[in-house]
């Protein structure tokens, strides 16, 4: 999983990323209305500061958890009236903008970040004022990264993690042969596609060894057509046949290699690959293929040190 570059994510801070961005948007391509647009941006991150710092009542008294809830609420409401208000006045720049022969980047960001801002008030009302829970699918988790997925793999101490999963195929040298950032994509919906795509640049390529994560009905009965030897373990119960297969020295040893994986996995995480700095999903993408690229160079003069050392010391025992 690499990350994105970005903050954690709540309603409350992606709807001050909006409006942080519309704001000073507006104060630089218009004054009229935005003078103050610096005193605009103080008071919103007052507000904010103000929701932040609240918290439920612990107290087992009801009427204190009430006062605090009502208090939680009133603070809420505040900070969506100035943002709802502020937005509208963006709106109104823009349909006075909108009157020139041809519209600035600044505008049209302007308008990307009210649409943002939009959507952040009417979650946050939802959630807070009428205790509805938001679909997951509604959330958006970084305004400037949307690429962004939100992770859950269960990890002790990283419950959850935001960026993309990137499936790597590696080869018994340690070489990776082909890579793919998955965005929306599950690991079984892309095993098939991984070997087709490897195979295409290496057609020597006869047996693979997956995780369990990787298996489908349908990717067992593609894979072993297309593989001389598929290693794809079953989830679930096993017939007597796959029990046989999954107990030969032909599965056991692929599975026994396949372990080394996951030093190309950490290498490529210790040399950079755990962070990604870029912006927008083709710099994701393109800073994903360097790493990679990195690595395999990084590999050839591995083997090509060991080579060297070999060498040499055959020459050294032959002179002695």
């Amino acid at each position: 999983m690499v990350e994105t570059n970005v903050h954690y994510p709540t309603d409350i801070t992606l709807l001050w990323d909006a409006m942080r961005k519309l704001i000073i948007g507006c104060g630089r391509v218009c004054r009229r209305g935005w003078g103050q647009y610096r005193y605009n941006l103080r008071q919103v991150k007052r507000l904010l500061r103000r929701v932040q710092k609240l918290k439920h009542s612990t107290s087992s008294d009801e009427k204190k958890q009430a006062a605090q809830a009502k208090k939680i609420a009133q603070a809420y409401r505040a900070y969506l009236e100035l943002s709802t208000g502020l937005v509208a006045r963006a709106e109104a720049t823009l349909a006075r903008l909108a009157t020139a022969e041809t519209a600035s980047i600044e505008q049209t960001e302007i308008a990307c970040f009210v649409a943002h801002a939009h959507r952040q008030i009417d979650q946050i009302r939802r959630r807070v004022l009428q205790s509805e829970t938001i679909a997951q699918a509604e959330k958006v988790f970084s305004l400037f990264e949307p690429h962004t997925e939100w992770i859950s793999k269960g990890k002790a101490g990283v419950p959850v993690e935001l960026g993309l999963n990137t499936c790597i195929m590696e080869d018994q040298y340690g070489y990776i042969l082909h890579h793919r950032v998955m965005q929306g994509e599950t690991d079984e919906a892309i095993a098939v596609e991984m070997v087709e795509e490897t195979q295409v640049r290496f057609p020597g390529l006869k047996e693979c060894s997956f995780d369990g994560n990787f298996y489908s009905p349908a990717n067992q009965e593609t894979l072993r057509t297309r593989l001389d030897v598929s290693v794809l373990p079953q989830k679930g119960r096993r017939s007597l046949e796959e029990e046989a297969f999954e107990s030969s020295e032909v599965f056991v040893a692929a599975r026994q290699q396949h372990a080394a994986v996951e030093s190309a996995i950490n290498a490529l995480e210790i040399h950079g690959l755990d962070r990604c700095p870029d912006q927008g999903i083709d710099g994701f993408k393109r800073y994903v293929a360097l790493a990679v690229l990195a690595r395999n160079i990084q590999q050839l003069g591995v083997h090509l040190k060991k080579k060297s050392v070999r060498i040499a010391t055959r020459r050294w025992k032959k002179a002695v």
